[in-house]
C-alpha cells in the first residue's frame, strides 16, 4: 500500500526547485537555453534524490528540444525510501525567457501518490482553460467548444466584473490567433507571453493579481504541472488533448487516447495528497528572481500544499560556489 507523503515533503521539494533556479541563474540573458536547461535538470535531480520518497518521473524531459536528461520519464528520484510518489517536474519553465532575460522564468515541481498524475504519453499538446476559486465553479465542459465570449461571460459574472475589465491569458502561438480575436472582439484584454505556460495557470489561478483566465493550447507537461498547482490553490481547470500534426495524432489514436474526453482538475491529478513548489529564476509578476551576491545567492519560492490549501511564499539565502 502506498504511504501517505510526509508532512514536510511539500518543504522539502522547495529545494529541488531552488537549486533549479539557482543553477540557471546564472544562465540569464545568455542565449543559450539548452545549456541552461541541461545544467539546472542535472541540478533538480540531484536535489530529488535527497527527498525521501520513491518517486516516478510521469512525464519526463525527453520530449522538450529532443534532448534527455536525468529527468526523463520513467526515471526514480528520491531515496527510495518512504511514500511512493508521481513527480512531474520543469527545471525551466519558460526557456526563452531565460535566455532573453524576460521576466517570469521559474522552475517547478509537482507530487502527488502513485498513479494519481494523468499520464497520456505519447501525447505532446493539450488545450487548457484555467480560472482561480472564485471562478471555478463556473467552469464546466461546456467551456472548451463554446465560443470564447461566452466561457468569459460565465467568468466574468461571478467575479462581477465587466467584460473590458477581464483579462486573458495566452502564448504567443500562431495557432491563437482566432481565438485572440475572439477574446478581444468580445471586449476582454489579452496578455501574450512567448513562454510560461505554468506561469500563467498560476497569474490565473491567483485571485488579485490581474489575470482572470488561461486559455489556449500549451504542452501537456506543463498541463499537468499546472494542474498540481491549480488543484492546490483551490482554482478551477479543464483540459483536453489537441495534437498538433498528423503523427501526434496518429501516436495517440495507437495508444487509444481520446482527444474528445475533456478533463477536470481532479482527473489531471486524483489525489488531494498533492504538493506544489515554484521558485523564481527571473523576477517577474510571481516571483522575485535569483539575486547573486558574491558567495550569496536569495531566492523566493512559493509551495502549495493541496490537502490543506495552505501557500507558504519562502525567501531563503543561500551560499553559492
Amino acid at each position: 500500500m502506498t504511504q501517505e507523503p510526509a508532512r514536510n515533503i511539500g518543504v522539502d521539494l522547495v529545494r529541488a526547485t531552488e537549486a533549479a533556479a539557482l543553477s540557471a541563474g546564472r544562465w540569464m540573458g545568455l542565449g543559450k537555453r539548452e545549456d541552461a536547461d541541461h545544467a539546472a535538470a542535472e541540478a533538480m535531480y540531484q536535489a530529488l534524490n535527497t527527498l525521501e520518497m520513491d518517486g516516478h518521473i510521469v512525464i519526463g524531459e525527453e520530449g522538450k528540444l529532443g534532448m534527455h536528461s536525468p529527468l526523463d520519464s520513467g526515471q526514480r528520484v528520491g531515496t527510495g525510501e518512504g511514500p511512493e510518489m508521481d513527480v512531474v517536474v520543469d527545471p525551466i519553465e519558460g526557456r526563452n525567457l531565460l535566455a532573453l532575460g524576460h521576466p517570469d522564468a521559474i522552475a517547478v515541481a509537482g507530487i502527488a501518490p502513485r498513479g494519481s498524475m494523468w499520464s497520456p504519453a505519447p501525447a505532446v499538446y493539450m488545450e487548457k482553460i484555467v480560472v482561480d476559486r472564485q471562478a471555478a465553479d463556473a467552469l464546466v465542459p461546456e467551456c472548451m467548444d463554446a465560443p470564447a465570449a461566452w466561457t468569459l461571460a460565465l467568468v466574468a459574472r461571478v467575479k462581477n466584473k465587466e467584460m473590458r475589465d477581464m483579462v486573458a491569458f495566452l502564448l504567443d502561438r500562431p495557432r491563437h490567433q482566432d481565438l485572440i480575436d475572439e477574446i478581444r472582439a468580445a471586449g476582454a484584454r489579452v496578455i501574450l507571453r512567448s513562454d510560461g505556460d505554468v506561469a500563467g495557470a498560476l497569474l490565473a489561478a491567483t485571485p488579485g493579481i490581474g489575470v482572470d483566465i488561461l486559455m489556449g493550447v500549451g504542452a501537456v507537461p506543463e498541463g499537468v504541472i499546472a494542474a498540481c498547482a491549480v488543484k492546490s490553490m483551490g482554482g478551477g481547470m479543464l483540459g483536453r488533448l489537441a495534437p498538433q500534426s498528423d503523427e501526434e495524432r496518429a501516436a495517440i489514436e495507437a495508444a487509444g487516447l481520446d482527444t474528445s474526453q475533456i478533463l477536470r482538475c481532479h482527473q489531471l491529478v486524483s489525489s488531494d495528497q498533492v504538493f506544489f513548489a515554484a521558485t523564481g529564476i527571473t523576477s517577474g509578476s510571481l516571483l522575485s528572481g535569483v539575486r547573486y551576491h558574491g558567495r550569496k545567492a536569495e531566492t523566493e519560492s512559493l509551495m502549495v500544499r493541496c490537502e490543506t490549501g495552505t501557500r507558504r511564499v519562502i525567501r531563503a539565502e543561500h551560499l553559492v560556489g
